[in-house]
């Protein structure tokens, strides 16, 4: 094989120099995608390879070994399989319909391939080469002009189209098989290696998502047990079911990520870019769901990725809707537009604010409610102030605020105003909040004068004392 290998290596050594594409070699932990989009962003043409690289990386290969015929005592070679570090050459490459790619080649007996692309970059070109106007994600589309058709395009991406891809490329660039090889049945066939099939649902108002994906994350942790995976991939699983079922939460940064795991497979939930929500099903081994390896399974593996997608999302719960929670908070804490007119926001922590809603709550039981000097006669004292000090006009403009933001309302046909129903409720449960747990929580926990005697108090330093003894041990600087 060696005269292959070498023939090889000289085929893209001179591929390299006749066509004028740039032949690196990749350094140690170097990432080859940062690479590749540094090549991609100076690369003139609409169709063509960017540039190719050696890398050397563990791969399993087919060795001789030396060995001794017990009868005869003479020696002979023998097949066997191993693993080994061996040069690879990666054609990274640029295609009108799918997009960047790359081809991966082994220089080492039995020379086998890898073919790398991205749907989402597939989809994107055929929505460009047909102009349909569409804004992108990262890796994914947050917006079409014809969601339709996007969703016609997507599907489009089948396995013979994808095997049209490779050959079109073989045919173009240098490989181990020469066309005598070819002609004589050696050829590559594709099979999948590693499939992933994404939903991305993308969020009408992205300022929650977080809020909402902490809490499917907080109350989902279960769904890596035997009996929720099972209903998500629709797969029954028994005590022989060999894999590891489980729920992990890591984050990256500061995103979150939910991961289940089934068998060698995978199924991801993450926020994307703040502005969507992705679950990706991740297949390793076409085998956890008895299927083959060949490329024409692509199908029924789409079916298996987007159902999983489905499922997961229908067996999923949350307890509450923290975006209602969320949406009412800002309504109170920031400023509000409302028919043309503009409220200043009733900041939490202001002391000002939190007297304001103690007075309201008096005047809750008030059946004629309550007028402009009932609320500045007992606002005032709240404020280390006289009732003399506060203006009409002042009062003029915070009850205006406080009706703005739905907190008041005025009794028709009069000048007195009365608390609403949700009104009283958010009031209610800002000044408990405020009064009862974080200003008395606060008091316990930060100053060092506090009485150690606390439970919360003690709490606090045990955990600041174990954190100190975990760096100290680690060595990691402060």
């Amino acid at each position: 094989m060696a005269p292959m290998s070498t023939a090889f290596i000289a085929a893209v050594e001179d591929f390299s120099a006749r066509e004028q594409v740039p032949l690196i070699t990749f350094a140690k932990g170097q990432r080859k995608d940062d690479v590749a989009k540094q090549y991609h962003a100076h690369f003139p043409h609409k169709e063509g390879i960017v540039f190719v690289g050696k890398a050397q990386e563990k791969t399993p290969v087919f060795r001789t070994e030396k060995r001794r015929n017990p009868a005869t005592g003479q020696s002979y070679p023998w097949i066997v399989r191993s693993t080994a570090m061996v040069n690879h050459i990666y054609f990274y490459g640029l295609d009108e319909d799918f997009g960047p790619f790359f081809l991966k080649f082994c220089t080492y007996f039995p020379y086998t391939a890898k073919l790398c692309i991205n749907g989402h970059e597939y989809v994107k070109r055929q929505l460009a080469q047909e102009g349909i106007a569409f804004e992108a994600l990262d890796n994914g589309i947050l917006s079409c002009a014809d969601p339709q058709r996007l969703q016609q395009l997507c599907d489009g991406l089948s396995d013979s189209r994808i095997d049209q891809l490779l050959r079109k490329w073989l045919a173009r660039l240098p490989h181990p098989f020469t066309a005598q090889d070819r002609a004589a049945g050696y050829r590559y066939e594709v099979s999948v290696l590693q499939a992933e099939f994404s939903l991305t649902q993308v969020l009408d108002r992205p300022l929650c998502g977080r809020v909402f994906f902490e809490e499917v994350i907080r109350e989902n942790l279960d769904l890596g047990r035997p009996d929720q995976v099972q209903l998500i991939f629709e797969r029954r699983i028994t005590n022989r079911t060999p894999g590891r079922f489980r729920t992990r939460v890591l984050t990256e940064g500061v995103i979150p990520s939910l991961h289940i795991d089934y068998k060698h497979s995978r199924i991801k939930q993450y926020p994307k870019e703040g502005r969507a929500l992705r679950t990706e099903t991740t297949i390793n081994d076409t085998r956890d769901f008895g299927l083959g390896k060949r490329l024409s399974n692509l199908p029924a593996l789409r079916r298996i990725g987007f159902e999983a997608n489905r499922r997961l999302l229908d067996v999923q719960r949350i307890s509450q809707d923290c975006a209602i929670g969320e949406d009412a908070f800002h309504g109170v804490n920031e400023p509000v537009v409302v028919e043309g007119q503009r409220a200043r926001g009733l900041r939490f922590a202001e002391v000002s604010v939190q007297a304001l809603f103690s007075v309201l709550l008096l005047f809750r039981l008030l059946p004629r409610g309550f007028s402009n000097r009932d609320l500045r006669n007992s606002w005032a004292p709240l404020l280390g102030k006289t009732p003399d000090d506060l203006t009409p006009g002042q009062m003029t403009y915070h009850l205006r605020r406080l009706r703005l933001h739905g907190l008041i309302e005025r009794i028709p046909g009069t000048h007195r105003y009365r608390v609403t129903r949700p009104g009283s409720r958010t009031i209610l449960f800002c000044t408990r909040t405020y009064t009862r747990l974080l200003r008395p929580g606060l008091a316990q926990i930060v100053p060092e004068e506090a009485l150690e005697d606390s439970e919360l108090r003690r709490g606090f330093d045990a955990f600041d004392e174990m954190l100190d003894h975990w760096i100290e041990q680690r060595r990691v600087p402060a």
